[in-house]
């Protein structure tokens, strides 16, 4: 197998899997002797083999590994994205800061990152990586919180029913986005069972169509007031056309928002130039913020009038006048109109140290290589386990590069992935399991090498053939 054909499988070309050096790691290495984020990788703290064993690791300095010859292959960065290295320090500094200026650091700050307007900094990398213009985008609050503050200004039903009062989501949406638009729905006293739209895949397949989508849009377009989906879905990693969706719904007067929890970071996103009218999304995945990290809002432009409703804060103040401490709300334009409380610098910290990379590596390049990663991921899959019958698994992940993210989801047969889950943890191959039958597999573009996606394809056969009902 040479370069162009692992292009041509990607982009769905037939090809025979019959050259038997086809699978050689040497032909892993020369996609890594190519790369040009390689660099990257040593900017993260990857974990040792060792160090997933080591019953104490926190007496150990942050950064220092049992092993660091022996790194695991960490493919969980859809779930929890790994640490930068540069993040200790700049947290190390804020701390200083705190305990030589205690609150003069809000405004006095020796490195020039004043407290009371940190979140700028930030928000404009973060611009640069969801596609949107800098005051279109703040970085707020946590996820689902973030969904219900958008919420509460952008669905306002008519709760006569005799107008828009329908949301419309997928039916296997991520739990939480279920609950908050539900609580939504019962806060402005209706009923989920009449204003909830769910939108399943249809017959035995695991994925949305466009057409089906839009087709949903269609049936509700006089009764439904907000389109509420995930950018990228958890669970089988598909990635929707959010552009055209987008389009669809608001040529039918619904106002659009997406869930970009598993997108951003992830994919290519023009959130301005496609019109969206909101968004909200988590940092710890893609963005290696840190467990449970700031998470961040994106509200068009269009909308910026702060005659909007929506629910106010002290920090969303307009922020010439926001000492003052007058009792009249007057909103700053834009996605800062809808801050609540002011951040914590800490999680900021955290942010900005991943967002810096990000914005030196740029989405595009990531984007690039991340297809190219998950294609020979997926070509490995398909070579390496054609002989098998019956299959183990099934990649449920559409093989349309533009249809998925960095995420291939392996579809187990029954009662087989808690024994190949548990097989890679023992092997320091770090996924994650969604019961009952999924594993979900995610190599980064940042951190992660072609080596380690043979690596983790060799780990896997290990496992099966070592199953007693794997073959």
């Amino acid at each position: 197998m040479d370069s162009a054909q692992l292009d041509q499988f990607i982009h769905g070309k037939r090809i025979t899997f019959n050259d038997s050096k086809s699978s050689a790691r040497e032909f892993a290495r020369h996609l890594d002797a190519s790369d040009p984020l390689a660099s990257f990788r040593k900017e993260f703290l990857i974990p040792s083999k060792a160090d997933l064993r080591d019953p104490h690791p926190e007496t150990k300095p942050v950064g220092q590994c049992n092993d660091p010859s022996d790194p695991c292959i960490y493919f969980c960065g859809n779930s929890l994205g790994l640490q930068p290295k540069n993040t200790q320090a700049l947290i190390a500094e804020e701390l200083r800061i705190w305990a030589t200026r205690g609150v003069q650091g809000h405004f006095s700050h020796p490195l020039s990152r004043p407290w009371v307007s940190a979140e700028e900094e930030v928000n404009r990398h973060m611009a640069n990586v969801v596609g949107a213009l800098p005051q279109e985008v703040s970085t707020m609050g946590t996820l689902t919180a973030n969904i219900h503050t958008l919420l509460a200004s952008f669905y306002r039903p008519d709760i006569t029913k005799q107008g828009r009062y329908k949301i419309i989501i997928e039916g296997k949406a991520f739990p939480s986005d279920h609950y908050a638009v539900e609580s939504q729905i019962e806060w402005h006293g209706l009923s989920p069972k009449d204003a909830l739209v769910t939108i399943f895949p249809e017959g035995s397949r695991n994925i949305l169509t466009t057409d089906q989508i839009c087709r949903v849009i269609d049936e509700n377009a006089s009764t439904a007031a907000v389109l509420w989906l995930s950018g990228v879905q958890y669970y089988t990693g598909q990635v929707f056309d959010l552009k055209a969706i987008t389009r669809h719904a608001q040529n039918k007067g619904i106002l659009v928002g997406w869930d970009l929890a598993h997108a951003v970071g992830n994919i290519l996103l023009e959130l301005h130039e496609w019109g969206v009218d909101f968004a909200a999304w988590c940092t710890y995945k893609y963005l290696s913020s840190g467990p449970g990290g700031i998470a961040g809002i994106f509200v068009h432009e269009k909308h910026a009038s702060p005659e909007r409703h929506r629910l106010a804060g002290w920090w969303g103040h307009d922020k010439a006048s926001r000492f003052t401490m007058d009792t009249v709300f007057r909103p700053m334009p834009g996605a800062a109109g809808y801050q609540l409380s002011n951040p914590s610098i800490l999680d900021l910290t955290a942010l900005l140290s991943s967002l810096s990379l990000y914005s030196n590596a740029t989405m595009a390049a990531i984007r690039t290589k991340s297809i190219r990663m998950t294609g020979y991921l997926d070509y490995l899959l398909h070579s390496q386990f054609q002989s098998y019958d019956p299959k183990p698994f099934e990649v449920i992940t559409p093989q349309n590069p533009a249809a998925r993210g960095a995420q291939l989801s392996l579809l187990f047969r029954e009662g087989l992935m808690m024994q190949a889950f548990d097989g890679l943890q023992e092997r320091g191959v770090i996924v994650d399991e969604r019961k009952p039958d999924v594993i979900r597999v995610a190599p980064l573009p940042l951190y992660n090498t072609f080596e380690e996606v043979w690596d983790f394809v060799q780990a896997l056969k290990e496992v099966i053939d070592a199953t007693p009902n794997g073959r």
